[in-house]
């Protein structure tokens, strides 16, 4: 081929994606093009177990290995378009690159709030290294730390801080924290184990305005009540990192749109017979739960989508694609791991354990078992991995 691979994005899906060309057999050229200044790292612990610790790239950092040593890293790039038609991206410097083939793994970032008194010090999200770096330097003992956002990043973080001696305050408009993935009684068990650690939560509400002058001295709830902030915590989802793809024939309605191959989609149902798509962008269909095109923002979706999409490019695929979702989250002494779509589920219940201590819980769709979650009993978890395969 007369032009390169390129992989757009330089965290674990385009290394993964890296890897995995060179391991089926692609000897040619690859670049990979990410905005951020560090090689790739893993960030499910920048929220956990390394946001208690000093935080730095070296904890982070994924290993390099001699596969990959002659592909072309491009740091602290950003491309800011592509031309799918011909074949070129461009970066915020105007260089174009000309490529072979187009991998998107250009993942997320973080949603931030929107008021009116929102120039202010003290305001943290947690996506990125630098994220992570800047909030732990705020996280110190007697810290009052407030949380927007009781889904899995705003939790791990309320863990992490009350670890560190911080006072925090939840606030989501939900009733409990986590309770789209978990469903109602667990959720509700999480919460009551955070309120045994200190944790205080103001579900049912919102953030209309941030109290301060030059940083966050409070912030002010739609119940009209005012609640006392160093430490600003901002965990309200995420934004597609799409806007470089636009002007192109893509379904970019949530994520991008692609088929069971992972090559993106057009308008017309055709597709893009050089273009893939990987990790937390990839939105397509699993024949495990049915035809229907979405994204799974787990931890071990880069890993899957950049292997297919390696085995696609160089003709080493077989069968259908068919990964099995699976995250992890660890807060305070409870970890929990789970496997399949739980969100897809209209009936959950408990199956093994207590509700008080360790137990799993299944999650189902007009009977048929399309998840399950427990806490502790990894064994019991992984048993019931085996009815998605």
């Amino acid at each position: 081929m007369s032009h390169p691979v390129v992989i757009v994005g330089a965290s674990m899906g385009g290394l993964r994606m890296a890897e995995a060309l060179r391991r089926f057999g692609y000897t040619g050229a690859i670049t990979v093009i990410g905005d951020e200044p560090y090689a790739p790292y893993n960030r499910p612990p920048l929220s956990k177990e390394v946001l208690a610790e000093t935080v730095s790239h070296e904890a982070v950092a994924f290993e390099q290995r001699d596969s990959t040593a002659d592909v072309n890293w491009m740091f602290g790039t950003r491309v800011q378009a592509t031309d799918l038609e011909h074949a070129v991206v461009t970066d915020v410097n105007g260089d174009v690159h000309p490529y072979s083939a187009l991998v998107v793994a250009t993942g997320l970032r973080s949603k931030r709030l929107t008021v009116p008194n929102g120039e202010l010090r003290g305001r943290h999200a947690v996506r990125t290294l630098d994220d992570a770096i800047a909030l732990r330097r705020e996280l110190v003992p007697g810290a009052r730390v407030v949380i927007v956002g009781a889904g899995f990043i705003g939790c791990e973080v309320a863990a992490t801080a009350r670890k560190l001696g911080c006072d925090v305050t939840i606030v989501a408009p939900g009733t409990h924290p986590m309770q789209r993935p978990l469903g109602t009684e667990l959720a509700a068990e999480m919460q009551r184990r955070h309120e045994a650690q200190g944790v205080t939560f103001r579900m049912k509400t919102a953030v209309t305005d941030l109290v301060g002058t030059l940083a966050v001295d409070g912030v002010a709830l739609d119940d009209g009540t005012t609640i006392p902030c160093d430490v600003l915590v901002e965990a309200i989802g995420s934004h597609d990192n799409t806007e470089w793809l636009e002007g192109n024939d893509l379904d970019l309605a949530t994520g991008v749109r692609t088929t069971n191959d992972l090559r993106a989609v057009k308008s017309t149902g055709e597709v893009w017979d050089n273009v893939f798509v990987i990790g937390d962008l990839a939105r397509f269909p699993n024949p495990i739960f049915d035809n229907e095109c979405r994204r799974i923002e787990h931890w071990n979706i880069p890993t899957e989508t950049a292997k297919r999409a390696a085995q696609v490019f160089t003709g080493n695929a077989q069968g259908d694609f068919r990964p099995i979702p699976s995250f992890w989250t660890d807060q305070y002494d409870n970890h929990l791991l789970a496997y399949g779509v739980l969100s897809l589920a209209d009936e959950v219940k408990l199956i093994d354990g207590e509700i008080s201590g360790d137990c799993v819980f299944g999650y189902y769709r007009d009977g048929d078992m399309v998840g399950v979650c427990g806490i502790g009993m990894r064994s019991v978890v992984q048993r019931y991995r085996a009815n998605f395969v």
